[in-house]
């Protein structure tokens, strides 16, 4: 358990990597304001969080809304008085070749994983300076570093996140840290968006070496356990079997 508690907020913690970094973060003794659509599952995540001695609680977040994102992050700091770190997880993958033209799926993705980190820090950053510290950990990928076929869009949005972060970072007089943490592939429900057939049957051998989100979780826990002037700005986690 970590000697100082910190009030941890969490998008997309419904499931996959948002879900296993609420439980280890919880674990740690962080306490966790949890966010996703999925409001069952979040219900059912902070009971056994709470059963298992820890501390957390949600709120139904949808992150392409900034006005929700606002009340997400407000209702966090009026619940514990602050917030200490943004973990700015949710995110989709409807992979698919440019030419399927699936237009609708690139705006989701643009406005899951592109705007939803945006409102995540337009929400936080003004709570962040005025209480003089806190920390965003932005769930990016390792498309981030690559693009491969039927991914081209996704890895925009990754390449985006990672743009975002280290402006940010440059930004920061020091008293906010920035990490981005970028999964290789990871056991998740993201593949079940797939709705292009090659898409599906390449992702079928891509994660046959998946490793746990718990292998994610671990990274998040990390960085935000280094000493505050310490920054951990990027961690890559891959699967060891794997050459991508």
């Amino acid at each position: 358990m970590t000697q100082t508690a910190k009030v941890v907020l969490v998008t997309g913690a419904s499931s996959g990597i948002g879900e296993a970094t609420a439980r280890r973060l919880a674990a740690d003794g962080h306490r966790l304001f949890l966010g996703a659509r999925r409001t069952d599952r979040l219900e059912e995540l902070v009971e056994q969080i709470t059963a298992d001695g820890g501390t957390a609680v949600y709120q139904r977040l949808d992150v392409t809304d900034a006005a929700d994102v606002r009340a997400f992050v407000s209702a966090a700091r009026e619940r514990w008085g602050r917030v200490d770190v943004m973990v700015n997880n949710a995110g989709v993958m409807p992979l698919s070749p440019l030419a399927a033209l699936k237009v609708e799926e690139w705006d989701r993705m643009l406005d899951v994983n592109v705007r939803g980190v945006l409102h995540g820090i337009a929400a936080a950053l003004p709570v962040m300076r005025q209480q003089a510290g806190g920390q965003f950990v932005n769930i990016a990928s390792v498309g981030a570093y690559e693009v491969v076929p039927t991914a081209a869009v996704y890895c925009a949005t990754k390449f985006a996140v990672r743009a975002i972060s280290e402006g940010l970072r440059q930004e920061s007089t020091g008293d906010i840290r920035v990490s981005v943490v970028s999964p290789g592939v990871t056991e998740s429900e993201l593949a079940d968006s797939l709705s292009d057939p090659r898409a599906r049957e390449d992702m079928k051998a891509y994660r046959s070496v998946a490793i746990p989100a718990s292998a994610i979780a671990d990274a998040v826990a990390f960085a935000i356990s280094r000493p505050a002037e310490v920054d951990v700005n990027e961690i890559v986690v891959r699967p060891a079997a794997c050459a991508q």
